[in-house]
């Protein structure tokens, strides 16, 4: 786990300082090691120069230093991530006749590269972003591992005689740091994140930066031009008669090689179904007592789930640890939470608490059970969305003013009487949802919007975000529509938790807070081949019953106690909403009332206001998510320089 960055087109002499700041302001993400590397220089100065940041968890010698040159062909890489296959992988290519220098997973890429070419993204099964330059092609590639664990960002710069440069970074935050990205607001990101509560590919927060996205990999010329390309798709739903075995077999896989590290490693434990499958699972592929679990305690009793996450360990035998965080010490340390984000996002802070406990515990690699929700229909948004998508049918034969009056008659005989802001909640939002004809994209961004259309519109005060519909870019809108095109329904519904909840928000939000604080997070339920493995499993055995992910406490916790799970389901939750009415109350006031910063920002100061008094007034379907994501989008803005 890494920063990387780097320069490829003309080599300036500002290009070659400016990418250097890049480098520096990773200095977190890699306190072990850096480097730099540099390609022959040419009479055009045009070139490639990488620089690289290390957290050292495989091979922790010198021998896995980077920027890394091959040899036998000349190319260099530089590389964030891990491959969990690499020691199949080399054996591999041992067999081929090449020759290693490390132990380390770096080397085996860089090899797979020069043996396969492109080719090679297809053998990987890991989280990664990486940079290879092609010595005898004359280019770099980048690559951005299938599900998007980690990131990568790109900018295209104009330089002096129609040269062009394309500069790249593990974070947004780094690349404004080079002084060649202007920090202008992109009205779509803008519009995007007031709707989901964080920025949706493959745009970025600011103008003219960009955001690899998931699955990608790019080829970028000398001369700046680049071509992007897909190697991979979330897998169609295709039932097979061994998919369970299928399934159970690719867990097993993916928990013994997310266990290899060279430094100490935890589990992140909720007392959940995911983490503890996740903690199960790694009692099976290696002794209870090597195994550390890490558990975050409140002293709000409401908030506080220690007492399942302690019962968890003991039924399992590991090593636990509980860590308490006292409303006192979030405020204290709520700058450096605050200031851990790259892209805006209304739900980061929760990682970075955690990632920060255990990282104080001693621990450079943690597993999480990130993804269980999503892969097999933990959320009750799966039954949620397909009931609503019946009803939006049987109701698209009538014209959208006559279903969106059925839907206003419906909210109000839930909600009754409200203030001067209508419930922003999902039934809140039965006339949007309604209004969707059933159509599975649009209905699933409306039921996961911050704010109904109409309040929405109120709050933008950007009139040129005309590129964006439901939260989504017009081409983003289209692709997951194909995505999905012929799909089961619930099937679908994973696939858009996979494409958006989790691989623009929640994943981003994890490698940003746990890199702050130099944490290698590793989330072994989203590896590639657990995955597909999941979609070869009937809708039956998969989903049913609903919520319950049965078929995970089945492969994974048989041996525990059922009681141990029967309790309403929560996720891990900060009590953010009473710490916003009480600690935070004066700085979010401060923040909304300052409408210069708002209208900086692209939004309407009287809109904010009139949502923050609502808020405060406990006025009916007005959540801490709504007023916590505006505050963190001016929050950031301000901290960071960037306005319209």
């Amino acid at each position: 786990m890494c920063g990387i960055a780097g320069s490829i087109g003309q080599l300036d002499r500002k290009v070659i300082e400016s990418v250097r700041r890049v480098h520096d302001w990773h200095s977190y993400r890699g306190p072990d090691d850096e480097g730099s590397w540099r390609s022959a220089s040419s009479q055009s100065d045009r070139g490639v120069q990488f620089f690289f940041r290390r957290l050292a968890i495989i091979d922790t010698s010198s021998d896995g230093h980077q920027p890394m040159i091959d040899a036998a062909t000349g190319n260099a890489i530089v590389f964030n991530g891990e491959i969990y296959n690499y020691r199949e992988l080399r054996l591999e290519l041992e067999q081929a006749g090449i020759q290693f220098q490390s132990k380390c997973d770096t080397e085996v890429l860089l090899k797979a590269y020069g043996h396969w070419g492109m080719d090679s993204l297809h053998r990987l099964r890991g989280m990664f972003a990486f940079a290879i330059w092609d010595e005898h092609r004359q280019h770099v590639v980048l690559a951005r591992d299938r599900l998007g664990i980690k990131p990568l960002y790109l900018a295209s710069v104009d330089r002096p005689d129609n040269e062009k440069v394309v500069i790249f970074a593990s974070e947004l935050r780094s690349l404004l740091a080079s002084d060649l990205v202007d920090r202008k607001l992109n009205p779509n990101a803008v519009a995007a994140y007031v709707w989901n509560g964080f920025v949706t590919g493959p745009d970025a927060i600011v103008q003219n930066v960009k955001q690899l996205m998931p699955g990608s990999a790019a080829v970028v010329q000398l001369d700046g031009s680049m071509e992007t390309t897909r190697y991979w798709t979330y897998p169609k739903f295709k039932p097979e008669r061994d998919g369970v075995e299928r399934l159970h077999d690719a867990l097993r896989t993916s928990i013994r090689q997310h266990l290899v590290s060279d430094v100490p490693l935890g589990i992140f434990l909720s007392g959940g179904i995911d983490s503890s499958a996740i903690a199960a699972l790694a009692v099976q592929e290696s002794a209870a007592e090597n195994i550390c679990t890490y558990n975050l305690s409140f002293e709000e009793a409401d908030y506080d789930e220690s007492m399942h996450a302690r019962a968890v360990a003991t039924a399992l035998g590991t090593r636990h640890t509980e860590v308490p965080l006292l409303q006192t010490q979030f405020k204290s340390q709520l700058d450096d939470a605050l200031s851990s984000i790259d892209q805006p996002t209304f739900d980061a802070i929760n990682s970075y608490f955690i990632s920060r406990a255990v990282r104080d515990a001693g621990i450079t690699v943690a597993l999480a059970g990130t993804g269980g929700d999503e892969l097999f229909g933990g959320y009750g948004s799966f039954s949620d969305i397909a009931k609503a998508r019946r009803a939006s049918l049987a109701l698209s034969v009538l014209p959208e003013s006559a279903v969106r009056g059925i839907g206003n008659l419906a909210a109000r005989s839930m909600v009754g009487k409200y203030g001067s802001v209508a419930p922003q909640t999902r039934w809140g939002k039965v006339a949007d949802v309604l209004a969707t004809r059933g159509s599975l994209v649009e209905l699933y961004q409306t039921s996961y919007a911050l704010f109904t259309q109409d309040f929405f519109a109120e709050l933008l005060a950007f009139e040129d975000a005309n590129e964006t519909s439901y939260g989504l870019s017009d081409l983003r809108l289209e692709e997951l529509r194909q995505e999905i095109r012929g799909d089961d329904v619930l099937h679908s519904v994973s696939t858009l938790h996979l494409a958006n909840f989790l691989g623009e928000r929640l994943l981003r939000d994890t490698d940003a807070a746990s890199m702050a604080v130099s944490l290698e997070v590793r989330v072994p339920l989203l590896d590639n081949k657990v995955v597909e493995a999941v979609a070869a499993v009937n809708r039956q055995q998969r989903f049913q019953p609903l919520g319950k992910k049965q078929l995970l406490r089945t492969l994974a916790l048989s041996k525990l106690d059922p009681k141990l799970f029967d309790r309403p389901k929560s996720g891990f939750n900060l009590p953010i909403e009473l710490w916003c009415r009480q600690e935070l109350r004066g700085e979010l006031e401060s923040t909304f009332s300052d409408r210069d910063l708002c209208l900086s920002v692209g939004l309407n100061p009287a809109a904010v206001e009139r949502l923050w008094r609502a808020f405060q007034a406990h006025a009916p379907g007005i959540y801490w998510s709504r007023v916590w994501s505006l505050f963190v989008l001016l929050w950031w803005c301000r901290t960071h320089g960037v306005a319209r």
